[in-house]
């Protein structure tokens, strides 16, 4: 084991004040020196940052900090990268805390999380705005001040650039790479995150996150707050104050009055609890009273609009670019080992769902694991014709990827390994984020989400129970192709 661990530091950046003190205790700070401190310049334009000599800057030109992330780790060097944002404060001997940290770390440990502190006034309750920043110390996987090894991040594909702003793109990342296997610990560093004021509405276009939520939800599954440490949230509250407060303008100018007087109660009552909230919990300033109750009236509406807005935007996303199956009892029959051609027997439906795909223009394409060759039990040749007869039957596809290998011959294109799916959709020319994976098998499940895809289940007879809970977990079951193209978003 060396004496310190091999790691750059990367630093997206809108060009605060911050970034200089930063950048001095990582050049200078009591420890091991990263092996390049690497600054992603976020801004749309403006004049080059200044930094200190020994600090290499990027352009991202506001593509928002999961890009800038991105364009920073893939280009630097080192086994760990680490992201450290622009406005936290770093201990003077930060960069020992960080070597202590790494160093005994077991290699299914793919990531460390810093101890944030957040400063609060002693002598008052802390603002909207301090509230909002405290809550950082107890978040999980949250990017103020995380390592990841290179291995983890190259694996994971990175951070979905689909995110936006600073919100949900770090719990997005660490859960996909919690989902392929690895393990992420908090360490002993501690790093400082001071509060910042922020405008008056600043909370009304927080609101914006709404849209990242929905977004979660749709790569992750309903239980996504549960599976990233997350509250329950008040959407539901929000959504019917919402509905409460146009029902009420509605049947007004109907000349409804009861109606309109029940709906503006129930308005009213949800939107005094939510600001006597957040009066309480803050301090009995005027200005900040007055921004509560303002602000309160607003959240609601906006919060709904975004979300909304995030679910359709989701969900146009979602619909996939290419459809990859498993072959053996899931496009035909499954005979061990067949070799023969005339024993290919295409499962009830599959042809038809395969030229529905066909007909909207969605590439189609076979990944499957035939462990035969390895063993002996089929030659090359005799695969080839019995998959030359499949596409008889059903028709061309887009790709063929086969992996002919045995389990222990250590490749990485055995199902559940992604070798499979990755290099599908690189013949197809789509990104595998982009593809949905349709299988019998927990290996081809767990192959999608390596690969970063979606994936659904159609159970057999001999899928297993616990293969078949897995998939409901973190992916989906259909009962059959139909089924499953339904799933996977695709027109019937």
């Amino acid at each position: 084991m060396t004496a310190s661990p091999d790691y750059a530091v990367v630093i997206p950046t809108t060009g605060r004040d911050t970034l200089r003190p930063l950048l001095e205790t990582l050049l200078h700070g009591d420890g091991p020196r990263p092996a390049e401190v690497i600054v992603v310049d976020d801004r749309p334009g403006g004049a080059p940052l200044t930094v200190p000599p020994g600090v290499r800057v990027l352009r991202s030109s506001g593509r928002g900090p999961a890009a800038a992330r991105n364009l920073g780790w893939r280009t630097a060097a080192g086994e760990w990268i680490a992201f450290v944002d622009d406005d936290v404060v770093l201990a003077a001997d930060w960069p020992r805390q960080l070597a202590k940290d790494l160093m005994p770390l077991p290699p299914e440990v793919a990531a460390s999380q810093a101890r944030i502190t957040v400063p609060l006034p002693a002598d008052r309750r802390p603002t909207d705005d301090e509230r909002g920043t405290a809550g950082l110390e107890h978040a999980r996987w949250i990017t103020a001040d995380m390592a990841y090894r290179r291995s983890a991040l190259v694996e994971a594909g990175g951070f979905d650039e689909r995110f936006p702003r600073a919100f949900r793109e770090d719990s997005d990342l660490a859960l996909r790479v919690t989902l392929k296997g690895h393990r992420i610990v908090r360490g002993d560093r501690i790093t400082t995150h001071p509060a910042r004021a922020a405008g008056f509405f600043a909370s009304v276009k927080a609101q914006r996150g709404n849209a990242d939520n929905a977004l979660m939800r749709a790569k992750h599954g309903a239980l996504w707050r549960q599976r990233t440490g997350e509250g329950r949230g008040r959407l539901g509250e929000h959504a019917v104050s919402t509905v409460a407060g146009v029902a009420a303008v509605a049947f007004a100018a109907r000349g409804l009055k009861g109606k309109a007087l029940l709906a503006a109660s129930v308005w009213a009552g949800l939107t005094a609890e939510f600001a006597a909230r957040r009066v309480l919990a803050g301090p009995p300033k005027p200005g900040e009273v007055a921004r509560m109750a303002v602000t309160s009236a607003l959240i609601p509406p906006v919060a709904c609009y975004h979300r909304l807005r995030g679910a359709i935007s989701a969900r146009r996303r979602r619909r996939p670019v290419a459809v990859l199956f498993d072959r053996d009892d899931t496009l035909i029959t499954d005979i061990p080992y067949l070799d023969d051609p005339e024993g290919v027997r295409p499962v009830p439906g599959a042809a038809d769902v395969i030229q529905r795909l066909r007909d909207h223009g969605i590439p189609v394409g076979v990944v499957s694991n035939q462990s035969g060759v390895a063993k002996g039990r089929i030659t090359p040749e005799r695969l080839e014709a019995v998959n030359t007869r499949v596409e008889e039957l059903l028709g061309p596809f887009g790709t063929w990827q086969v992996c002919v290998h045995d389990d222990g011959d250590g490749c990485g294109c055995r199902k559940p390994a992604p070798g499979l799916i990755l290099r599908a959709a690189s013949d197809l020319g789509v990104d595998p984020a982009s593809c949905v994976v349709i299988g019998d098998t927990g290996g081809d499940v767990r192959a999608a989400l390596a690969a970063g895809a979606r994936a659904v289940l159609v159970p057999t007879d001999r899928t297993l129970d616990v293969e078949v809970a897995h998939a409901r977990r973190y992916a989906a079951v259909a009962r059959d192709l139909s089924e499953a193209l339904r799933v996977a978003g695709v027109a019937a």
